[in-house]
């Protein structure tokens, strides 16, 4: 089972659940983001983080986004709490994690970095 992760905590209605597979693309943490495309009639889009030291989710996220895609983006995998603000900023919607993970670090631990758009060194930098 999994948990997903929004910047409510945790959430255990998983609304792709009902969508057709021809909707759902999962993405390998070593796509090639040069030749990525913005999906077409694609509702939810789930990038594996096979371990929480490898970034380049996040990469692939951005460059969803840059060109176009404004369907759900969602992490999957590895991501923890620390790096929930890192993978709103970049893009994603929400995390799914498992719930080993989930029993490790509460849901407070996650909402605690739900104000993702604050706190950041480039909005102290601005303000300064």
């Amino acid at each position: 089972m999994s948990v997903l992760v929004t910047d409510n905590g945790f959430e255990t209605n998983d609304w792709a659940a009902d969508l057709a597979e021809d909707q759902i693309l999962d993405l390998g943490s070593d796509t090639d983001v040069p030749s990525l495309d913005a999906p077409e009639g694609i509702t939810l889009v789930r990038v594996d983080f096979p371990a929480f030291s490898d970034g380049r989710g996040f990469t692939i996220a951005r460059a969803l986004r840059q060109r176009g895609y404004t369907g759900k983006l969602r992490a999957k995998g590895h991501v923890i709490s620390d790096q929930y603000a890192m993978a709103r900023r970049s893009g994603f919607d929400e995390v799914e994690i498992s719930d080993d993970l989930a029993a490790r670090q509460p849901a407070e631990q996650w909402k605690f970095r739900a104000d993702w758009t604050a706190h950041d060194y480039q909005s102290r930098l601005r303000a300064g």
